[in-house]
């Protein structure tokens, strides 16, 4: 027996059967033909896009599939943009479905620009591009539940916005914050106008807040909520892991503690907003910063002097403010591609920052005030998505899901020495006592690197599967120094 499967005889709209010494094709749902030629059945009523969508949706029963479903526009036209979801990779279709050659992008990287280039280009719209942020985010296809803001053909944003495929919805201001009051409940939708006053503050659902334990733990951003994994010493207390906080409709992605108060500080690119909540018991979350941002990532504080600085990869900018978000200001936002992690070394007063450009990455800093920039490293890195300044070695170290390597220097980018160069997809990193934790996104979970061995020595996996981002870990003290 020939597989004539395998030359691909029948139509692309038909699927090939192998029989001993034989083969046939039958057309798709949708199509009528012989298998070998195949035209839309008009009486289905269904554009090629959705015929396709729904022959890899019934194909995507069959257990161990990985096809494709290919995404479709409110007419049933293929998106130009199409992203495999459980791949991650990212590519450009012309009108008929078919890939454009040379627009294929790799999981983890900025999708391609698709569609017909617009005669008189204009800027994208805050909505626009933080849409394209999103399902970045998502990996190019939101689940059901994910939110992905709905904007107009010219890109501001529609006054009605739902949450996923689900019937919450809620209205929003020209600047897509959402108008108090105006969400509602399955079986009813909002009426929105599109002139409603904004609110001054972003409604935030009150969390389950558990209270931590004492003693040094971890706090880690998986999505939704802010997972909390205590340290035996150096070892993760598995066993004794929880969720900190619940935070419906977020992704959590820079995430860091103010030892001073007793605080946890977050960046949520869904609500595009940076938000904080006391450790005490029964804490409710305080949203501090909800207007120009696009996509928050990286977030330090600066427990010293009461600031915290964060990346915008929407907005290739770099920001600071006072802790409560009073006296906001803009340090950098030239010269910046996709900031993604920021570290603040407050006694010697420098600030460091990444920046995974694919066509030249760089990790740079300068003094707190944004003074002295200038570039640290820029020779043999990829994707630098992990920074964390350690105060008692006084090493800046990264970890690079390009390179796959944890490599560390001192301030000044002198010493340059590898610590593991074996890592997985590391997002986010953060170093205590002798030891490194970053979250990975092909493990989908903390793992623990020893700074002398560069063993690995252990792995924390939560039982939910999901992309973790960002790390920081908490004392039961503040790291002494002067300011």
């Amino acid at each position: 027996d020939v597989d004539e499967c395998s030359e691909n005889r029948c139509h692309p709209s038909a699927t090939c059967y192998n029989t001993p010494g034989s083969f046939s094709c039958r057309c798709h749902p949708g199509y009528h033909g012989d298998g070998f030629q195949c035209t839309p059945d008009p009486s289905s009523g269904l554009k090629p896009c959705e015929q396709q969508q729904r022959q890899a949706q019934a194909q995507h029963a069959y257990p161990g599939s990985r096809m494709h479903i290919p995404q479709c526009d409110e007419q049933g036209h293929f998106l130009p943009l199409q992203c495999h979801g459980m791949t991650g990779f990212c590519w450009c279709v012309d009108p008929d479905g078919h890939e454009v050659p040379g627009t294929r992008t790799a999981p983890g990287s900025l999708p391609p620009r698709c569609g017909p280039p617009e005669p008189t280009q204009r800027p994208r719209t805050v909505c626009e591009r933080w849409r394209e942020s999103l399902l970045e985010h998502y990996g190019g296809t939101p689940r059901d539940d994910q939110y992905v803001p709905q904007c107009d053909e010219l890109g501001h944003f529609m006054p009605l916005q739902c949450h996923g495929k689900s019937d919450f919805c809620w209205c929003v201001d020209k600047d897509g914050r959402e108008v108090q009051g105006t969400r509602s409940q399955p079986g009813t939708t909002p009426a929105c106008i599109p002139t409603v006053a904004p609110p001054t503050v972003r409604p935030v659902p009150r969390p389950d807040v558990s209270p931590p334990s004492v003693g040094t733990f971890l706090l880690y951003a998986q999505g939704q909520q802010i997972g909390h994994l205590p340290l035996n010493g150096t070892r993760l207390q598995k066993d004794m892991a929880k969720t900190l906080l619940s935070l419906h409709g977020s992704i959590v992605v820079g995430i860091d503690y103010d030892c001073r108060e007793r605080m946890v500080y977050w960046t949520d690119v869904a609500g595009r907003t940076i938000s904080r909540a006391s450790l005490e018991p029964g804490a409710e979350p305080e949203t501090i910063i909800n207007s120009g941002l696009i996509s928050p990532e990286g977030l330090a504080i600066d427990h010293f002097r009461r600031t915290m600085y964060w990346t915008d990869s929407g907005l290739d900018k770099i920001e600071r403010a006072r802790l409560d978000g009073s006296e906001r200001q803009a340090l950098f936002h030239t010269d910046l591609v996709n900031p993604r992690a920021i570290a603040v070394d407050p006694i010697r007063g420098n600030l460091y920052w990444t920046d995974w450009n694919r066509e030249a990455p760089k990790i740079e800093t300068s003094s707190l005030e944004g003074e002295n920039r200038r570039i640290l490293v820029n020779k043999d890195i990829g994707l630098p998505n992990g920074l964390t300044f350690d105060p008692f070695s006084k090493l800046l170290c990264w970890a690079d899901a390009g390179t796959k390597k944890l490599e560390c220097t001192l301030p000044d980018g002198t010493g340059r020495r590898v610590i593991q160069n074996n890592l997985n997809y590391p997002f986010s990193i953060v170093s205590y006592a002798d030891h490194f934790y970053h979250t990975d996104w092909r493990r989908d979970g903390v793992i623990s690197v020893n700074r002398d061995s560069g063993q690995f020595t252990d792995e924390y996996l939560p039982e939910q599967r999901s992309h973790l981002y960002g790390i920081t870990a908490v004392y039961p003290y503040c790291p002494a120094g002067r300011k």
